[in-house]
């Protein structure tokens, strides 16, 4: 099997080239649960979940904080066993929610984008253990830097460089929670991690973040703000 998840990029419906390494490693881990959850959705015309949603039947979760955003997405996938969730997510109602509709304690795919607080989420979710995470990073801080935007559950993006985390402190949370840094999409936005059960599974070799690191395709404003290296 091929060790390069980017020889799989390919668009169905994401943004990026997400659907197709997603595809792959489903293909080689299996789907068990044929669920998938995602936090910042927008209307889900352009998304990790809607792939599977819309063209597999698969079950999901969609969490999405504008009103506007989340209606649409609801006409989008009417009719499905697909629930959309209006909130702004934080580190202390993303549990409950999950709880609320009776999400999988192993969901196939967990995909993270919120322009924020998007580690903070993750580490808040250590009890339940998707078989894959695909998170956004930071490419702003290129490995080996360690840079998290400090925890601010209040926080909304400015379109400048003060989000989220460097792909170097996500590998090393991942790392904590039990998962293997497989990759990034080309275009910078993405990383992939598998449960690391599910790592010989899956035929691609666990990689560093320097070695999975793309620039960010689009170059924003620079931001300030707190933050800590971990």
């Amino acid at each position: 099997m091929n060790g390069n998840i980017n020889d799989y990029d390919r668009r169905v419906r994401s943004q990026n080239g997400e659907d197709g390494i997603v595809k792959e490693l489903l293909f080689r881990i299996g789907a068990a649960e044929r669920f998938v959850v995602e936090f910042g959705v927008e209307s889900g015309v352009e998304c990790n979940a809607a792939h599977w949603l819309l063209d597999y039947d698969w079950r999901g979760l969609l969490i999405e904080g504008d009103p506007g955003f989340a209606a649409a997405a609801r006409a989008r996938f009417a009719g499905r066993p697909v629930v959309v969730h209006e909130a702004f997510v934080t580190a202390e109602n993303i549990v409950p929610i999950f709880e609320q509709h009776a999400v999988p304690n192993a969901p196939d795919i967990l995909s993270i984008d919120v322009d924020g607080n998007d580690y903070w989420l993750w580490a808040a979710l250590a009890s339940y253990r998707p078989r894959i995470v695909v998170i956004e990073y930071n490419a702003a801080y290129e490995p080996p830097r360690l840079w998290v935007m400090a925890y601010n559950p209040a926080h909304v993006w400015g379109r400048d460089t003060y989000y989220g985390a460097s792909l170097e402190s996500l590998a090393i949370l991942g790392n904590q929670l039990g998962y293997a840094l497989l990759g990034t999409d080309r275009n910078g936005v993405n990383a992939f991690f598998v449960r690391r059960d599910l790592l010989a599974a899956s035929g691609f070799p666990e990689v560093t973040a320097s070695r999975a690191y793309h620039r960010l395709f689009v170059n924003h404003p620079i931001g300030e703000g707190p933050y800590v290296t971990r």
